[in-house]
């Protein structure tokens, strides 16, 4: 059995926050679901997978993506 050292409960508990957040339209969820993704790209790389890895990079850019659309209308 590998040790991911709890960062896979970690991630989870990263995961389901930034969802409860987003769902609340905080824009702080979009930070938490980029620290879950990098926490899932580590256990990728441990467990060799890398699709899962590419697919968290992924996930990571669309939160970046995300947090950027979700700035607050600046006036003028």
């Amino acid at each position: 059995m590998t040790q991911f050292y709890g960062i896979d409960w970690l991630a989870m508990c990263l995961t389901f926050s930034a969802i409860y957040l987003l769902g609340n339209k905080s824009r702080k969820g979009f930070v938490v679901m980029m620290v879950g993704n990098l926490c899932w790209s580590m256990i990728g790389l441990w467990a060799g997978s890398y699709a899962m890895v590419i697919a968290n990079l992924g996930f990571f850019s669309m939160n970046v993506r995300g947090f950027v659309k979700w700035a607050p209308a600046q006036s003028s």
